[in-house]
């Protein structure tokens, strides 16, 4: 499985976990992103999702005036956001720490 399809099932946790530490738009949550180590998702990747979670009414969005050129579309979380930001996390938790316990005991088995 490539690392594109399994981002596919956690992008959208990952972006309301951005937006939820302050309203950004598109170009800046591909740039924190990358930061973080996601290089392979681009704006092209993000901007769908983001319509999306807009028409779920997970995000909220407002034009704001840009320093530099056109007015730019800045995301909040709305209340519906927030409460499916803590679903994914819970359920992150419970995954990753599932997923570790698989990948420990494999790598103990395979070291006897």
């Amino acid at each position: 499985m490539s690392q594109t399809q399994m981002l596919k099932g956690i992008i959208d946790g990952c972006l309301l976990a951005i937006i939820n530490e302050e309203e950004c738009y598109g170009y800046e949550m591909a740039t924190r992103l990358s930061h973080y180590g996601f290089s392979s998702i681009s704006e092209g990747t993000i901007y769908p999702v983001l319509l999306r979670l807009q028409r779920e009414e997970l995000v909220s969005s407002t034009r704001k005036q840009s320093t530099a050129g056109p007015k730019r579309k800045y995301y909040n979380l709305t209340q519906k956001g927030e409460d499916e930001l803590a679903v994914f996390l819970r359920n992150w938790n419970e995954i990753s720490r599932n997923v570790n316990a698989v990948i420990t005991r494999e790598v103990e088995e395979e070291e006897k």
